[in-house]
């Protein structure tokens, strides 16, 4: 094994057996397990897509895993943020998903972050994490984050859901960026909430699921990430496509 985990170099047994499914694949193997067991990733927003992608990268392995955000569950939420339940209602969403997350893996560290991100802590935060997955549900968030991440050359995965339409982009330093994609304006123009336009149930379930995908691929250097490329679905036909930024 050529990593190491907190001074180890090799799988427990019990990690060998948890994580087998991912072993098993060319791409991962036992070293690129120890590469996920040893990688950080903040996950910015901890509600539809945010809960995904922080319980597939626990299930996977990943080493730690922050997330964050400032809101508390409610009703509404339970349509489509499968990792809540009623007992999670008027709870931050934050803790409520670091709970969950430990009874499903108690064997990586999990840490909650309440509150607002601004331009106060944004940098302090992301600093320190090796990934950064935005998905947040405000176009405001995602040029601040994302903008910060190209700053202090932190990849990242952002992901977008709306309606029945839903988008994943990748970015490592030098490759497109979501700036780039979406002009500040352009983005933040046609923004229309859940809570006003709806979302379809499943569509954060997919979306999430691709975002897990590819930082998962960006820790162990397996595949072809997203880079420089945009993923789209359309749910009311159930179209996909992958269009070059380049």
């Amino acid at each position: 094994m050529i990593d190491s985990v907190m001074g180890r170099t090799l799988l427990s047994k019990e990690e060998a057996l948890r994580y087998s499914r991912n072993i098993l694949l060319d791409g991962i193997g036992a070293d690129g397990q120890m590469r996920l067991l040893g990688a950080s990733v903040l996950v910015v927003g901890s509600g539809a897509l945010g809960s995904v992608v922080a319980m597939y990268l626990a299930g996977s392995g990943i080493g730690r895993i922050g997330v964050a955000d400032f809101d508390t569950v409610d009703i509404s939420n339970l349509q489509r943020q499968l990792s809540f339940t009623m007992s999670d209602v008027g709870h931050p969403k934050a803790e409520a998903l670091a709970g969950r997350i430990r009874m499903m893996n108690p064997d990586i560290e999990v840490v909650p972050h309440n509150g607002f991100i601004d331009r106060d802590n944004v940098a302090v935060l992301i600093s320190g994490y090796d990934y950064i997955v935005e998905g947040s549900d405000n176009p405001d968030t995602k040029y601040m984050v994302t903008d910060i991440c190209g700053s202090h050359r932190k990849p990242y995965v952002l992901g977008g859901v709306a309606q029945m339409r839903g988008q994943v982009m990748s970015c490592t330093p030098g490759s497109t960026t979501y700036r780039e994609i979406f002009p500040e304006g352009a983005a933040s123009g046609g923004y229309m909430p859940c809570s006003v336009g709806g979302v379809l149930g499943p569509l954060p379930g997919i979306i999430g699921s691709v975002m897990a995908a590819e930082i998962i691929k960006m820790v162990v250097g397996t595949g072809q990430p997203l880079y420089d490329r945009l993923f789209t679905i359309d749910a009311s036909s159930m179209s996909t496509a992958v269009f070059s930024l380049k």
